[in-house]
């Protein structure tokens, strides 16, 4: 069983930069992907980024490529999601999930999300 626990969303101005971090419990990340995924009020989830702990291969999604970037931490329990030049239409609850398989269809594991707000 993994817990996993988001944390560095707040309020930022277009422009700005945030990063968000994903730590887990209960087991480490290696050997895991991780995934970043947000939802905006009246959408659907969408992915956002994963990272393959043990590989490092990472993916994005292509409203955010070249902006956010996935990375691991020091120790094998956290996940960071820098997030650089935020706009408006960044501006969501931001979840991390996590699973054992290299590229998963369903995520096992989530976390209760953070919110991120970009003001215009």
């Amino acid at each position: 069983q993994v817990q996993l626990v988001e944390s560095g969303g707040g309020l930022v101005q277009a422009g700005g930069s945030l990063r968000l971090s994903c730590a887990a419990s209960g087991r480490t990340l290696s050997g895991y992907t991780v995934g970043w995924f947000r939802q905006a009020p009246g959408e659907e989830r969408e992915f956002v980024a994963s990272m393959h702990w043990s590989s490092g291969t990472s993916y994005y999604a292509d409203s955010v490529e070249g902006r956010f970037t996935i990375s691991r931490g020091s120790v094998n329990n956290v996940v960071y999601l820098q997030m650089n030049s935020l706009n408006p239409e960044d501006t969501a609850v931001y979840y991390c999930a996590a699973d054992r398989a290299f590229s998963p269809g369903n995520y096992a594991y989530w976390g209760q999300g953070t919110q991120v707000t970009v003001s215009s």
